[in-house]
């Protein structure tokens, strides 16, 4: 998994409450559990104005000309800022694979859906909660300059701005931990692998029984 430490980047608008899962990647690309190749299919509905299928050429599809992440003041865009209750719905890990597929390191919101929260923290995406207020400032300060940027510290647990505010955010400390190391569930555990080994070492010649009957 991607370690996260400070991000600096560019600001894409999600500006709506209450995005699903189903609209962050639509049902019919669930089928695939590779971890990859969901970005193009990010926000599909929402992105095309067509329906997407899996598998398919998404560079010849008709885009939608109203969806502000397809403007060319967007493209690139590292940081999603988004409204409250994002990523509720069902509890599809394929959202926060799309996202970052898409080329998304963090996302803010004044709210996240508990699943969809957890579920970022997995794989290496950071969802930032910020109360509504400030979450406006942001998307009025976004609008008015293009090119806006922001600058995500996870070790100091504050968002930075272009003039030099700071917006402090709260993060559980295990789950800050796990995305500066860049620690999934399976790096976490291997992080024991020489405790687990001589548990196995110990458990075997305890009970030598047990492992001749499963021989």
């Amino acid at each position: 998994m991607k370690a996260f430490t400070v991000h600096e980047g560019l600001v894409g608008p999600m500006d709506r409450a209450n995005v699903d899962t189903d609209m962050i990647i639509p049902k019919q690309f669930l089928k695939s559990i590779k971890r990859s190749g969901f970005g193009p299919n990010c926000f599909d509905e929402l992105r095309y104005m067509d329906e997407g299928q899996p598998g398919q050429d998404c560079s010849t599809r008709p885009l939608n000309p109203d969806f502000p992440l397809n403007q060319s003041r967007y493209q690139g865009a590292s940081v999603l800022l988004a409204r409250e209750n994002f990523g509720c719905g069902s509890s599809r890990e394929h959202a926060p694979w799309a996202l970052d597929d898409y080329g998304f390191r963090c996302v803010i919101a004044p709210s996240f859906a508990d699943i969809f929260y957890n579920n970022c923290f997995k794989n290496g995406l950071l969802p930032v909660a910020l109360p509504a207020a400030q979450v406006d400032q942001l998307f009025q300060e976004m609008y008015a300059a293009e090119g806006y940027t922001l600058t995500v510290d996870l070790s100091r647990q504050c968002v930075v701005t272009p003039s030099g505010a700071e917006f402090a955010f709260e993060v559980d400390a295990f789950r800050k931990h796990c995305l500066l190391n860049g620690l999934d569930d399976i790096g976490l555990t291997l992080e024991s692998a020489e405790s687990i080994r001589a548990f196995e070492q110990q458990h075997r010649e305890r009970a030598p029984w047990v492992f001749g009957a499963i021989q």
